[in-house]
């Protein structure tokens, strides 16, 4: 029908330049245009006043559009209109016709028929004899690579991974020679590629397809989403941790087809089920997260996996598990513990984290003015002088507990030292209440409050020693600190039979980005009573109590609530302080391929950037796989070294890296492990359904065009609008154009009816 009415095809309209192609100024038609509106409207205004038959405003506006309608349809046809569009010229371009051949391609849809049969069908039903007809045509197989073959039937839903960009962006490069005036790609728009930009395919792919302006046209495969499938999108896990601790990770899932159903959550090592629970699924096609906790076990480097355990009817069971490496370490965290005055929660610290292999609370108690005693101390020399003065020597502990502890306790150097270490270091702080803490120890005015989490009340009478008993808080029932039990609902329930405190210390009020885990009520008052942020490279919390040792006495015997709580706290206190030696990869699951980009961060005991380090890393893997890599300096980040290696084989990896200092006899500055895995053949498992978005989102970016099966007939035809290869700017008239001409007869005769119908004909 648009062809019909407009004469040519819609490409020339949307890719094509509208012109005049008259002599005659172009300013000149506009404002004849506008004369000849005025004249009549100056004439009807004249035929209606010296008329009988009165037409009011409205009707004769009507009359007076139409005759201007008219009348500057004419004028602009003697200005001669046109289109100007790019044409391939005939017979002297190519067409790239790029089939995908990835796994995904060989899933049969509800036909019967898989993907890529329907694309062969669809080539061969008329429109590879369309292309043909016009213009040369070279087949090509798009998968982890691009390779082109001579015919169709070297064509096979083969490859594990499929990399669009990658394929397109060498397609423009290896033809760069070539007239290639087209892309025609046929595919379900699923893809692996990293890096991605705004359309999908990468900045560098589509720069180099717009540099030779080629436009990709693609044609879809597959249903838009699956009826009946359970899919995990991604999962949230640590990538290390230590030896039995409790881990928090969080999986993202969808569904279609299983709205409020029960399914089983699970995380395995190996044949091992560390934990799962029951959850209800989400409406249809909304994305739900969900929580689980387990404990992390012995250490090793371990592949975990995250799975929904298959329902009844699924298309798809493959996609609904996926697998993360982790590293558990024995390696134990230092706390440095400082307290003001021997009290029960001293006492009850240290007993709940005796048992625990991967903290050592080294402890600073002042029993009188000037008598400190030393507890968990490595040597007799560790804190013989009193809390550190250097920086090395504080930077040694992974995280400190400041007690009831007055702020002038500490000099200006060492408070200083303390936000370094918060801030340089990536240490944790915890600040305890007690008769000496927070605004009663004049932390309010020292030169640290900005480590607390909470802005602290003014005064200094804020220590209560009455009962308080306590509640989570929305963010308190997902945080792995304070969780006691692992189902939510249970755990606040738990939370809020806990024996009361017998003290206290008003907090104050949370700082913007501080994250409030527990309330205290006293009496009429809530109050926080464990609020954490993150400050700096580190974090900082406050427990706004020393009470908390009669949830040891209070509860039954053998109840864990206490240690376990105080277990959790220390372990988020120091998790994420970093060594002087910091190992990363961009990616630890490698998908189908293996390269890796190995980063290290190397920092001396003052945790200052080492520049000048002798860095290796040691990689053990999978088939005996055993490597001994040099890492060389950044060119960019002093005291960052970098290495790259392919994982030959699937499996998981373990990298150490060391680094030692420079000259004539080097001393090791740190180590770091890390483990990375290598998956083939799985990530053509999601995502399986049409990626209809991205495929247009691809063809309009380049000048292309999505094609729909009843559409194909005119691919031939319309393909030809091209500004790539070979190309001509024809001048396509418009004068002619059969909707013109039903303009100039409908004009006038809709006129006459009107004004026969008022009766001012």
């Amino acid at each position: 029908m648009f062809q019909f009415l407009f004469k040519y095809p819609s490409p020339v309209f949307i890719k094509g330049q509208f012109v005049l192609l008259s002599t005659w100024p172009a300013w000149l038609l506009p404002v004849l245009i506008l004369v000849s509106a005025g004249a009549l409207a100056l004439f009807l205004w004249r035929r209606m006043r010296n008329s009988q038959a009165k037409l009011h405003v409205g009707r004769a506006g009507a009359v007076w559009g139409m005759q201007s309608a008219l009348v500057a349809l004419l004028l602009l046809l003697l200005w001669q209109p046109a289109m100007i569009v790019g044409e391939l010229s005939s017979r002297q371009n190519i067409i790239a016709v790029v089939v995908d051949g990835s796994r995904s391609m060989g899933i049969s849809d509800s036909d019967g028929k898989t993907r890529e049969a329907a694309a062969i069908a669809a080539l061969n039903g008329g429109v590879l004899a369309g292309l043909k007809d016009r213009f040369q045509i070279r087949f090509y197989r798009l998968g982890g690579g691009l390779a082109q073959v001579s015919s169709l039937d070297e064509i096979a839903p083969v490859d594990t991974a499929t990399h669009i960009g990658r394929g397109l962006e060498q397609l423009a490069k290896d033809t760069r020679d070539l007239p290639v005036g087209a892309i025609l790609l046929l595919s379900d728009g699923s893809q692996n590629s990293v890096g991605i930009g705004t359309s999908g395919i990468g900045t560098d792919a589509l720069q180099a397809l717009k540099e030779r302006h080629l436009p990709v046209h693609t044609i879809g495969f597959g249903k838009a989403e699956h009826a009946h499938d359970v899919e995990i999108e991604d999962v949230g896990v640590a990538e290390s941790t230590v030896v039995n601790a409790r881990m928090a990770t969080t999986v993202t899932l969808v569904q279609h087809g299983y709205g409020a159903h029960q399914a089983t959550l699970s995380v395995r090592d190996g044949d091992k089920i560390l934990t799962q629970r029951q959850i209800t699924l989400a409406p249809e096609g909304q994305v739900q997260t969900e929580s689980l906790f387990f404990s992390a076990g012995s250490a090793g480097a371990k592949s975990l996996t995250f799975a929904v355990e298959p329902l009844p009817g699924e298309e798809s069971a493959v996609n609904n598990a996926v697998s993360r490496p982790i590293v558990v370490t024995n390696a134990r965290r230092r706390i440095l513990y400082v307290e003001g005055e021997p009290r029960w929660e001293y006492k009850f610290i240290r007993r709940a984290e005796a048992d625990d292999p991967t903290v050592q609370v080294v402890s600073m108690l002042r029993t009188s003015e000037n008598k400190v005693y030393r507890q968990g101390i490595s040597d007799p020399a560790e804190l013989a002088e009193g809390f550190p003065v250097r920086a090395e020597d504080l930077f040694a502990y992974s995280g400190i507990i400041i007690g009831s502890v007055a702020a002038d306790y500490f000099s200006p150097l060492q408070q200083e030292l303390l936000r370094e270490f918060v801030d340089r270091r990536g240490g944790g702080i915890l600040f305890l209440g007690g008769n000496s803490s927070l605004s009663d120890g004049g932390w309010g005015s020292s030169s640290v409050n900005e480590l607390l989490p909470t802005f602290l009340p003014p005064g200094n009478h804020n220590f209560r020693r009455n009962p308080a008993t306590v509640e989570l808080t929305a963010a308190g029932i997902d945080s792995p600190i304070t969780r006691l039990l692992d189902d939510p609902k249970k755990n606040a329930e738990r939370w809020k039979k806990l024996t009361y405190l017998a003290d206290y210390e008003d907090p104050g009020s949370p700082k913007p980005g501080a994250t409030e885990l527990v309330d205290m009520h006293a009496g009429r008052r809530t109050l926080p009573l464990l609020v954490a942020q993150s400050y700096g490279t580190g974090r900082t919390a406050i427990l706004a109590t020393g009470g908390t040792w009669r949830w040891q006495m209070s509860e039954a015997l053998g109840d864990p609530s206490h240690d376990l709580f105080w277990q959790q706290l220390l372990r988020w206190l120091v998790a994420e302080s970093p060594g002087t030696v910091t190992a990363a990869t961009p990616a630890r699951l490698l998908m189908d391929e293996g390269g890796l980009q190995l980063k290290a961060q190397v920092r001396d005991r003052n945790f200052q950037p080492a520049p000048d380090a002798h860095v290796t890393a040691h990689i053990i893997g999978p088939g005996g796989a055993d490597a001994l890599l040099d890492m060389a300096p950044s060119q960019t980040t002093s005291g960052q070294y970098q290495a790259e290696w392919t994982a030959e084989k699937p499996g998981t990896y373990l990298a150490e890296v060391v680094a030692e200092s420079a000259g004539g006899q080097p001393q090791e500055l740190g180590r770091d492990v890390l483990t990375f895995q290598r998956e083939d053949g799985v990530a053509e498992n999601f995502h399986t359904e049409q990626n209809r978005p991205f495929l247009e989102q691809l063809a309009s970016e380049t000048g292309g065009r999505y094609w729909k099966s009843s559409e194909l007939k005119n691919l031939p035809r319309d393909i030809s609008y091209s500004e790539g290869g070979i190309s001509v700017r024809n001048a396509k008239e418009l004068w002619n154009v059969p909707i013109v001409f039903l303009f100039l007869l409908g004009l006038p005769v809709a006129e006459w009816l009107l004004r026969r119908k008022w009766g001012v004909v």
